[in-house]
């Protein structure tokens, strides 16, 4: 009978908001975790609250998991205070539930807010606190800081310092700092996490830990190994990184006409190798042209210095490109951030603090690695496939410069040299529905299988941050279920994250579909549930399913 109830609970969350024991439970024990009651109003959302559905909404930004029978967390906890983060987490390892850690929303399966097991959500956005020090040209950054924040406040300091991260402006700090940080100066100056010095993080047992309290191994696996699998990061301290005066941007497109095969093919030799304040992304896209589908390569560029020196420097290593300074536009740092997240010229900065949201499309991402270029006559192959798909898009990222000399291990995201570029697939729908979701993701993983030859291999290597849950998931939180995956994203550094799952965290309480395991599972984590589940609590709690199972939650 156990099992149907819980299944009862899992179909329809709102039987949870029919029980007040679990969030009664919680809230006592939250208040006197955290010492305080003041406020809380703002910070636990039970099903029951008006506010619920906006809390929960905010942040998702993949529509697939913003339906009626998307699973619902019993209680969203949206932190103010550091103890509030070490609260959410004794109560909820207390309580027998699963804690999500969401920062930010751009969570390509959902993994950070929803669950097939009762879970609660610990969103981080209001701790999203920036301290700049210009004198030792470094910052603090809350978990819950979009990158637009912490582009502007940078700007607000320095019109001569930047920080290598993504060119999107809403994702947020903590899971893309988490799982590597990657972005448009990585060629000059490596990943994200290549310039964190420090940071701060809660533990599976709610201690505050900084970088000398939570040791050097811990401190490296939440640099590029995800966080989420380890503890709840509070904050990154970070290195500002130098960027002139005066950078360069452009845009350059070619056709299937306009010998788009040979402007890839030499985009593929040129891209990691040229001079590494140079980064050069490359866009391919289907568009339709006189009636007819046909392939558009577009080049987006980013240079760390004048059109004059980026011209001659591109005369010499690419002039099939056949670049003029009247092709180029010079601009600061800060406006070729708002370029590069397509905003108009003239766009003031203060755009980058808008979090933008219930803005979410249907969207499906895959990635991959290109070790050797791919031949014309390979790439003429796949604009046929392309086009017979008819939909899905590329996004080829080139590496080299920086990336190709800091060592594979020297933090969890081990894609370093070796690798030409990372290939992004990429495709966006607008109807809703399984069926709708079941044809657009095919088109796309028919395209992934299209690639198969042309990409790394023994493993087939991913991003983690572009997180698939076609790698592979966890379902009982093993190690030979972790190693499927895990072996993709980190290769030879999956063990080492393996190690410190199990010194920190030995009974898996910081667990989610696709998240570091511990070598060997505590059956203490087996049998939480079902221990809770015989309490007069949890029975109530369950009995209390079937009192609304004639109700549904509702799309949010």
């Amino acid at each position: 009978m156990l099992p149907l109830l819980f299944l009862l609970v899992f179909k329809f969350p709102c039987s949870f908001a029919a029980s007040d024991s679990v969030y009664e439970s919680f809230l006592q024990c939250f208040t006197n975790q955290s010492s305080t009651s003041n406020q809380l109003s703002n910070v636990l959302f039970p099903q029951s609250d008006p506010s619920y559905p906006s809390v929960l909404r905010a942040y998702i930004r993949n529509a697939r998991f913003n339906s009626s029978s998307t699973p619902k967390p019993v209680i969203i906890v949206t932190p103010l205070l550091e103890s509030h983060v070490s609260a959410a987490v004794i109560c909820s390892r207390n309580l027998g539930f699963q804690l999500r850690i969401r920062s930010g929303g751009h969570d390509f399966e959902g993994i950070s807010y929803v669950s097939d097991r009762p879970f609660f959500i610990l969103d981080m956005f209001n701790l999203r606190s920036i301290s700049i020090d210009m004198e030792e040209e470094s910052a603090w950054v809350g978990a819950g800081a979009t990158l637009g924040e912490l582009y502007y406040s940078i700007w607000q300091k320095s019109k001569v310092h930047g920080f290598p991260a993504g060119v999107c402006p809403t994702v947020g700090v903590g899971g893309h700092f988490s799982g590597g940080g990657y972005g448009n100066m990585l060629r000059k100056y490596g990943l994200s996490v290549d310039n964190v010095v420090d940071a701060k993080i809660v533990d599976v047992n709610g201690r505050i830990l900084d970088r000398e309290g939570m040791g050097e191994d811990l401190f490296w696996a939440i640099r590029g190994g995800g966080g989420a699998s380890f503890g709840v990061v509070l904050a990154y301290k970070i290195k500002l990184v130098p960027v002139p005066e005066t950078v360069t941007v452009f845009r350059a497109e070619r056709t299937l006409d306009q010998n788009a095969t040979d402007f890839v093919f030499r985009w593929q030799t040129v891209a990691p190798t040229t001079d590494n304040n140079l980064f050069m992304r490359m866009l391919v896209q289907l568009i339709t042209r006189n009636k007819q589908k046909t392939v558009r390569a577009s080049i987006l560029t980013l240079y760390l210095g004048g059109a004059h020196g980026l011209v001659a420097l591109l005369q010499k290593d690419f002039p099939e490109l056949g670049l003029k300074k009247e092709n180029c536009m010079e601009m600061s740092w800060i406006e070729s951030v708002l370029w590069w997240a397509n905003f108009e010229n003239g766009t003031s900065p203060d755009v980058l603090l808008d979090r933008d949201p219930d803005d979410a499309d249907f969207l499906k991402r895959k990635s991959d690695y290109v070790q050797t270029p791919i031949s014309k006559d390979g790439l003429e192959w796949l604009w046929k496939r392309m086009i017979e798909l008819g939909k899905p898009g590329l996004v080829l990222n080139p590496y080299g410069g920086r990336m190709d000399e800091i060592k594979a291990t020297d933090t969890p995201m081990p894609h370093r040299a070796g690798n030409l570029y990372k290939l992004q697939y990429s495709i966006t729908w607008d109807e809703p529905g399984a069926e709708a979701e079941r044809n657009y993701t095919n088109l796309v993983n028919r395209l992934h299988s299209y690639m198969t030859a042309f990409v790394s291999k023994n493993p087939r290597r991913a991003f983690f941050p572009y997180r698939d849950i076609d790698n592979g998931i966890s379902k009982t939180g093993s190690y030979e279920e972790g190693k499927v995956y895990g072996i993709k994203y980190f290769t030879e550094n999956f063990e080492r994250l393996v190690d410190v799952k199990t010194a920190v965290d030995p009974a898996n309480f910081f667990r989610n579909e696709q998240s570091i395991p511990p070598r060997t599972r505590s059956t203490s984590d087996v049998s939480r549930v079902s221990k809770l589940s015989m309490s007069g609590r949890t029975i109530n709690m369950l009995l209390a399913a079937l009192v609304c199972l004639s109700l549904s939650f509702g799309d949010i």
